[in-house]
């Protein structure tokens, strides 16, 4: 049985997971299912009804995009693991990671507060504190950026460079900021994009309007 790996590609989060699985070479079935509309299609892999969903050729499902790539790198081996296993590049990896998925998070805080609620009744305090804490973030990740060579733990890709370029993808299309605001974070990012394992999974993210 193939894996199958359950949401869509605008999902920074499941990109990941996707880009990660194309670059170790790991075959999988893709379920490009909503979290709208087929919400009740995955729960029946997932109560919590979230996404990435990949489900086992064992039929175990693994419910969380950092559960989901811990297992990848189980699966890979010690020497083609996405994210080192110990020492000072884990670490370094984390704090990567940990910056991009919280400006992930804080971006889509305000993606929510403008599809679901007119201009008007924006809570502005609240959208503007995220913002703040995504660029806070943005900034950090910029200054791990410059230091690059030419990926962010050396030679080869790792799972920090996977992240960031998948959040900041995902916020450029959706928060929207100028490449020139953080040049070397957009380099890097471009980088990334340019590989075919991150362009055959490219789906530009959708917001729609408030009613």
């Amino acid at each position: 049985m193939t894996m199958i790996l359950i949401g869509m590609f605008d999902s920074p989060f499941v990109r990941r997971v996707a880009v990660s699985m194309k670059l170790l070479g790991m075959d999988y079935a893709h379920r490009n299912w909503s979290v709208g509309k087929d919400f009740d299609r995955i729960r029946e892999f997932n109560p919590l009804g979230r996404v990435p969903t990949l489900v086992l050729d064992s039929g175990e499902a693994l419910i969380e995009s950092a559960m989901i790539l811990d297992h990848l790198d189980e699966r890979a081996g010690a020497d083609r693991r996405l994210l080192p296993a110990t020492g000072e590049a884990r670490r370094k990896a984390l704090r990567v990671m940990a910056f991009a998925i919280g400006a992930a998070e804080k971006g889509v805080a305000q993606i929510y507060e403008g599809a679901w609620r007119p201009r008007e009744k924006w809570h502005q305090p609240w959208v503007d504190r995220c913002n703040a804490q995504m660029h806070g973030a943005l900034a950090e990740l910029e200054n791990a950026c410059t230091q690059t060579r030419p990926w962010l733990l050396g030679e080869k890709i790792s799972q920090a460079d996977i992240t960031l370029a998948c959040v900041t993808t995902f916020l450029s299309d959706t928060v929207g900021f100028g490449a020139h605001t953080y040049p070397a974070l957009q380099t890097l990012v471009s980088r990334c994009e340019a590989l075919p394992e991150f362009r055959a999974v490219r789906v530009p993210f959708y917001t729609p309007s408030p009613q």
